[in-house]
């Protein structure tokens, strides 16, 4: 067997929709957070893996596991993470959630409704943010918004690679029912533009991560460390504007991802807006649900 480095697609933190370990955390931090990330980031490549059968897959899975918890030394990202996390005392708690998202990309392709999206993003969004949570020594009172927010940058991401995940992996996260609702069929993510009915069913979705993304927006407030608060009000900035582009654009055929220029100018604009909060003193104001 292979290392499961030797698997790497090739992605690194730079290329993801959110910064991870930027100039803006703490450098005592960054050594820690790109371990967790490059672990991460391993066992995602191997659930993705093109050529790899599924028991395969989960062996490496299984392996990494093994020797994060201090069975084998065989696998870097492994035995890098699991000597940061030892050097802070911390528990590999995020990192074996993380895990059972990544086992669940293997043998579940379909999912039936809105609460088992959410499900899935409790095991491969919600660690993240908890983990990053926890290296800041933040209470986890926090943990009911920073949940909401992973899990809508989650969703925002398979709304954005809807048609590629279907036509490599035949993997659908969009729900069943919601399909069913629009008359939109899982086939016609394979188009090359969607149809009405499958461009209703993502518009609607994305409308209901808008809610899922407003539920979070006291993250920033809750948090203590300045730093921390900054990144939080970054990556808000860039999952706003994502959901929004999402709601009015056909992820099938137009772009629904933020350029360089882009990711520079609302980087600035939610750490602005974060130390302007903070100056001030004043709380964000979440936005009524819809219909309320």
């Amino acid at each position: 067997m292979t290392t499961a480095s030797e698997l790497r697609s090739g992605k690194t933190h730079r290329d993801e929709n959110f910064p991870v370990a930027s100039w803006i955390i703490h450098p005592r931090h960054r050594g820690l957070i790109l371990a967790f990330y490059n672990f991460v980031r391993t066992a995602d490549d191997v659930a993705d893996h093109a050529t790899l059968g599924g028991h395969e897959k989960l062996a490496y899975l299984d392996l990494l596991e093994a020797e994060l918890l201090g069975r084998g030394d065989s696998q870097p990202e492994a035995v890098n993470l699991r000597r940061a996390l030892a050097e802070r005392s911390m528990p590999p708690r995020h990192a074996l959630d993380v895990l059972i998202a990544f086992r669940m990309d293997v043998t579940k392709l379909r999912y039936e409704t809105w609460d088992e999206v959410i499900h899935y993003c409790r095991y491969s969004a919600m660690p993240v943010g908890r983990f990053m949570l926890d290296v800041h020594g933040e209470s986890t009172s926090t943990w009911a918004a920073s949940d909401a927010l992973c899990a809508g940058l989650q969703i925002n991401n398979h709304l954005q690679d809807c048609g590629k995940d279907y036509r490599n992996l035949n993997r659908v996260y969009l729900p069943r029912d919601a399909l069913a609702a629009a008359g939109a069929s899982v086939e016609s993510l394979g188009a090359a533009r969607a149809p009405p009915p499958l461009l209703q069913c993502l518009h609607a979705l994305a409308a209901r991560t808008e809610i899922l993304l407003d539920e979070s927006k006291s993250l920033s407030a809750e948090v203590k460390d300045l730093r921390l608060g900054l990144e939080i009000s970054v990556i808000e900035a860039f999952a706003d504007k994502i959901v929004g582009l999402l709601k009015v654009r056909d992820p099938l055929s137009e772009k629904v991802h933020l350029g360089p220029a882009e990711l520079l100018a609302y980087s600035l604009g939610g750490m602005v807006s974060e130390l302007t909060r903070r100056a001030i003193g004043r709380r964000p104001v979440s936005k009524p649900a819809a219909g309320a």
